[in-house]
This record gives C-alpha cells, structure tokens and sequence, in this order.
C-alpha cells in the first residue's frame, strides 16, 4: 500500500443526480427553461381551448347540416360550400362588407391621424380635448348605437339641427344611399380614439431636431410631414391599420341594432348574414361554412397587410 486515497467524483446517477454524467439533472438552462414553460401554459391552454378547438369545431360542422329544431345532424360533405358558390346573396353581401371596411378604415385613420397632429401642438386645452374624444372608446358599444339610432331616426336630433339650419335631413337608417353611411359615421366616430391616442404617442417619439432641421432646409408644412412624419410613424400606421380592418370585419352589434341589414340588404355585411343564416334560419353549417370564409378573408388581409409593410414600412427587411 502506499498510502494514497482516490479522490475521484463519483460518476453514479445516485450521487450527483445524473445519468453517468457527472453533471447535475436541473442545470440553470433546464431550470430557465421550465420556467418558460410555465409562464406560457396558460397562454397556450387558452389559444387551444379557445382559438384552435373552435377553429377545428367550425370545420367540422361545415360539412354537416345541422337542424337544432329537428335535433339532427347530417354529414353532407362539401355541399355547404358548394351552395356558398351558388349563394346569389353573397356576392351583394361581400360587396356590402367591402364597402364598409373600405370606409371606415379610410375615415377613422385619416381622421385618427389628423387629430393626433392638432393635439400634439402645445396649446391649451389639448387634455381636455383628448379625453374628449377618446371617451366614446370606454362607452358600452351597445349603449352607443342606441344613442345614435335615436339620433339619426326622421325625426332624430339630427334632422332637428339641419332643420334649425333649414335643410330638410333625409331618414338616415331608411335610405339605401344613406344608410351603409350613417353606419360607417357611427363607428368611426366610436372607435377612432384608440388610434388617435395610438398616433399621438407615436408623435411624441418624432425627434423635434428632425423638424428643425427640414425647416432650415426650406421643407414646407407638407413635406415635412411627408418626409419625416410619415416614415417614422409607419409602424404604428401599419398596427392601427391591421386593427381597424380586423375590426371592420367582425362588426355586428351596429348593423344589428341600427338598421338590421336593411332597407333591403344594403348594410348586411358578412358577420350579419351569418348570424341570420345560422341563428334565424338554423342553418347551422352553412353558418359555420360562412364562418370558415370570414377566417379565410381575414387571414388573407391579414398576411397582405404584413408582407407588404417590407414596401413602406421603415427599418422592416
């Protein structure tokens, strides 16, 4: 013997809580990692119980014929979207839906980015008046239309302050010129303080210096803003923009409170038509066929509006 002792780690599972590695099980990247994991399980619970599960649901039920008074449930394949392509209501229904996304995204971030530049100026009064016009986003969306129903009836307070002025007001909501616009009014007029106050921060991050210097340079009020404004508020104008056609998709609670899709079938959009198809006709998986078109359409939009940004959108690759 000579005396020396073995002082080598034991490499067992047992002693370091490895598998013959010598390294411990829970290093800090698996623990970090576990961490992750449990941080975004109840996000992912809820994208899968709640997105995905109804996404699957809504396939399966366009391709069957579902009769709730009846109580019966057909699988009839393809027939749901074969009567989409035959439906003579839906291309009326489509260009309806057109129409009122088209302009309400036009108006409410036009109008959104022209008060967001009034009320960046440092004049007096400028909280009052953006309190004032982002309220309206905080009021109950139905409690809004009822108001304005009211207000743009024949007989409405609208038609009271023309008269006053002595222009005979026509009947808003009964009108097909007027309606699809009465319609378009009220929801701008709802929702464009959220993207105003969205343009005004993104104005307040526009270096003043850069202002400055375009006006020693002789750029006028226009190409300042076109040049400089415009280019460095182009990632928030593609947000609102993403929000508001999203939005413009999906209204419903209006078209049903103020004129119901009427006179005839001028303001019926594509999630009013739907609702009727489905909720007062009962038929249920040609609903849910027109639920899988509106996915389709708004996914579309969606991507367009994403990929193109790399054309505008400033500091994108």
């Amino acid at each position: 013997m000579t005396g020396r002792i073995d002082i080598r780690p034991v490499t067992g599972g047992n002693a370091t809580g490895g598998r013959g590695s010598g390294r411990p099980f829970w290093t800090v990247r698996r623990r970090d990692n576990l961490v992750g994991y449990l941080l975004i399980t109840p996000q992912l619970l809820g994208s899968v119980l709640f997105v995905l599960l109804p996404l699957g649901l809504v396939l399966w039920y366009s391709l069957h014929e579902w009769n709730v008074l009846a109580g019966t449930f057909e699988f009839v394949g393809t027939e749901n979207y074969d009567r989409l392509l035959a439906d003579a209501n839906l291309r009326e229904v489509l260009a309806g839906t057109a129409v009122f996304s088209v302009g309400l995204v036009v108006f409410n971030l036009a109008l959104a980015l022209l008060l967001a530049i009034l009320l960046n100026q440092r004049l007096r009064g400028t909280t009052f008046f953006r309190t004032v016009f982002f309220s309206p986003v905080v009021v109950s969306l139905v409690a809004w239309t009822i108001v304005w129903q009211f207000l743009l009836q024949d007989d409405g307070g609208v038609n009271g302050l023309l008269g006053a002025a002595g222009i005979d007001g026509p009947n808003w909501l009964r009108g097909e010129g007027t309606a699809m616009s009465a319609v378009i009014l009220v929801q701008v007029l709802k929702n464009v303080g959220l993207n105003m106050v969205l343009f005004l921060a993104a104005l307040q991050g526009v270096p003043a210096q850069l202002y400055e210097a375009a006006a020693l340079d002789g750029a006028g009020a226009w190409t300042r803003f076109r040049r400089i404004t415009v280019p460095l508020i182009s990632p928030t104008i593609l947000l609102t923009s993403i929000i508001t056609v999203v939005g413009s998709l999906q209204v419903f609670a209006q078209i049903a409170v103020l004129t119901q899709g009427g006179p005839g079938m001028s303001t019926t959009v594509l999630v009013y038509y739907l609702y009727q198809q489905a909720f007062q006709f009962h038929h249920f998986g040609y609903g849910a066929t027109l639920s899988v078109l509106l996915f389709a359409i708004v996914a579309l939009l969606t991507v367009a509006q994403w990929r193109m940004r790399r054309k505008w959108v400033v500091n994108e690759t």
